[in-house]
């Protein structure tokens, strides 16, 4: 989503295309990538050391469609990366270079444009974007033709329908291992719900075929003045959440955190929930890493931040593993198309405790 201020930084002061535009990685405009190896001590946490980062794709453009505004990350059944933009493209990266290869306009039938900013891939190829505007879970064809959409229920949806706030809804997506399972997190909290409390919905399929229907809802407790901006499955059940806020003059905070589903209640017909609410079994999480905390590995950041390798950090995919164990994982931010951020991508590997 574009960059909005947190609870806590406020008391502080075109149609879509039948086909993909598909340019060879050697036509885009790519600038200075600032690559840096992982060498000595580059622990972020006990659990997260980051590896590298690039800012290659910063102010770049294929086929004439700004590299920019990147919200969500997966991988695509033949191993590339897929990034959405919230301005309503699809970008197809290269996985090893993470150069861009392809951009996909995103439109619904009438022309509407979609506030992509999650993705997920079914087994079929069928991929799943998120709209935050509607809210909406919607299934794409691969050449971008829009399917259909997944039931929401009304209390996720924006008002005066339901209890969400515009632009503060289905920010993150993950499909769980053996994909029969989707999760969705709500980006902000509903009305009537505390201020600190998201909701993560999920979808269950339908037999074999490629329907979903709506299961059980969820709560997680966040950190004061941090939303959720993407979420993804670490392959064993549990979910990585990252949220994150800004605060002007200060800059960003990023954390990341590992959440576990397992005991947690279903919410579907709670109406208010409180962290504190007798009853109710919040989803227990573990801190992995305050992006913060990272050495800065020569970053330099265009306003101000508590570390320069922050930015407004919004999308995170599992990107494999690494020999002895750990979870290798890729992130990305989203620069708003605005000249004082940047468009950043960020190697980390992590060993998952266990919850």
């Amino acid at each position: 989503m574009r960059l909005r201020l947190s609870p806590l930084a406020a008391s502080l002061l075109s149609a879509v295309a039948s086909i993909a535009v598909a340019v060879p990685s050697a036509q885009a405009t790519i600038g200075i990538a600032h690559n840096h190896p992982s060498s000595t001590s580059h622990a972020c946490s006990r659990w997260t050391d980051i590896d590298s980062f690039s800012d290659q794709l910063d102010k770049t453009t294929l086929a004439g469609v700004p590299v920019s505004e990147l919200s969500g990350l997966t991988h695509d059944t033949d191993g590339r990366l897929l990034a959405v933009a919230d301005n309503s493209y699809l970008f197809t990266l290269d996985a090893r270079t993470k150069q861009p290869v392809s951009v996909l306009p995103l439109a619904y039938p009438d022309g509407t444009h979609v506030d992509s900013e999650a993705i997920a891939v079914d087994g079929d190829g069928t991929l799943l974007i998120t709209d935050e505007t509607q809210p909406s879970i919607n299934r794409f064809t691969r050449s971008g033709r829009f399917v259909d959409s997944l039931p929401v229920p009304d209390m996720l949806k924006v008002g005066p329908v339901g209890r969400a706030t515009h632009n503060l809804t289905f920010e993150g997506m993950a499909l769980l291992p053996g994909s029969r399972t989707l999760v969705a997190s709500m980006e902000g909290s509903l009305s009537g719900d505390s201020a600190d409390i998201r909701r993560l919905q999920t979808w269950q399929r339908v037999g074999h075929s490629d329907s979903f229907r709506l299961g059980p809802q969820y709560a997680l407790q966040d950190d004061e003045g941090l939303d959720i901006s993407d979420i993804t499955s670490t392959g064993d059940g549990r979910l990585l959440i990252l949220e994150r806020g800004y605060t002007p003059n200060v800059g960003n905070t990023v954390r990341l955190y590992l959440a576990d589903v397992g005991h947690a209640t279903d919410v579907t017909g709670t109406q208010t929930v409180a962290a504190s609410q007798r009853g109710v079994r919040l989803i227990k999480r573990t801190l992995l890493a305050n992006i913060a905390d990272c050495p800065s590995l020569g970053a330099t950041a265009k306003q101000p931040q508590p570390n320069p390798l922050l930015d407004n950090i919004e999308g995170v995919t599992v990107a494999g593993h690494t020999r002895d164990g750990r979870v290798k994982l890729l992130l990305v931010s989203d620069d708003n198309g605005r000249s004082t951020q940047t468009t950043r991508l960020y190697s980390l590997s992590a060993r998952l405790p266990r919850t």
